[in-house]
């Protein structure tokens, strides 16, 4: 029986197999899957977060399937049920003008949906590019980008958003540009002085040690390390965003009729709201569950992701 020889980490022989020294890449392999699997065996023991995440899904599957599963169009008018109370025709009752308050509830969430995203991206884009920017580069560059924020962080958000859109203009689109413009400096605040923890690390001086440009370090070393109060914070935002649009709907500067937005079905119903209150409780009932599913899974990835609470 020849027995194998060990050569630059490699076993050659006719035996049963070879065993391969693990490399640099299978090692980082490893060690990130450990790491997915210890946050996962944090986040799935905190039921409330678990909760939120299939609450979460839930909404996007029915945002998806609005087409398939809504009985109704959601803008067809049938005048002759009008303001009818729930029944097992139109399970959440019609609106003044005879549309089913179920499909238009469905639809809605594709659109609460589309604003929460598209509002937190923008503010996640721009707020964590400046952020890093000020944090990494300090002096004038901080000062002049922080300066701006502080401005900007100023003004009642809810009233910087009115303002915003006042001068764009109601529509749905601009709701989700002023909602995001809101956003920038509080993402660019919270990678700033995350920045400002990381870059005096050893790890950042050994790669400008080897040479590594700015550009390099900032997005290569010092980005994926912001990772996780980053996905803490834009699902608490995700929660604030959708509360905003809603609140910025109800007041008729956000999504026209007949548009099915969540809240400017609430604003409809206010002129029912005796006579016919399933106008305004199922609408509410809507915004209340998307946001508190993202309060939940946000504070599930707090905690989950805080090294403070690993033991």
């Amino acid at each position: 029986m020849q027995v194998g020889k060990v050569t630059n980490g490699t076993a050659l022989g006719t035996g049963t197999g070879t065993v391969r020294k693990k490399t640099t890449a299978d090692k980082w392999v490893s060690s990130h899957q450990s790491k997915l699997g210890d946050f996962w065996r944090r986040f799935s023991r905190n039921r409330t977060a678990v909760i939120g995440l299939v609450l979460i899904f839930l909404n996007l599957a029915i945002a998806v399937l609005a087409p398939v599963i809504a009985p109704y169009d959601p803008y067809e008018q049938n005048w002759r049920n009008r303001l009818t109370p729930p029944n097992s025709s139109h399970w959440f009752g019609t609106d003044e003008h005879g549309r089913d308050q179920l499909s238009r509830i469905i639809w809605g969430t594709r659109i609460s949906l589309s604003i929460g995203l598209i509002s937190v991206s923008i503010g996640l884009v721009g707020g964590g590019l400046l952020g890093l920017l000020a944090g990494y580069f300090g002096g004038a560059v901080d000062n002049s980008i922080m300066r701006v924020m502080d401005v900007m962080m100023a003004f009642p958000g809810v009233l910087m958003a009115m303002a915003l859109v006042a001068a764009l203009g109601p529509g749905l689109y601009n709701v989700m540009i002023a909602v995001g413009i809101w956003s920038i400096p509080l993402f660019s605040r919270l990678v700033r002085g995350t920045v400002l923890g990381l870059k005096e690390n050893e790890f950042i001086a050994g790669a400008r040690a080897v040479g590594c440009g700015n550009a390099r370090i900032i997005f290569v070393h010092i980005l994926p390390n912001t990772i996780a109060p980053i996905l803490v914070f834009t699902s608490l935002r995700m929660a604030t965003a959708l509360l905003s649009a809603a609140a910025l709907s109800f007041l008729g500067l956000g999504a026209q009729p007949p548009q099915p937005d969540w809240g400017a079905m609430l604003s409809q119903g206010r002129a029912h709201i005796h006579s016919s209150p399933h106008l305004m409780w199922f609408p509410g009932l809507a915004i209340m569950v998307m946001v508190l599913s993202f309060n939940m899974l946000g504070d599930g990835l707090r905690d989950a992701l805080d090294p403070r609470l690993k033991n």
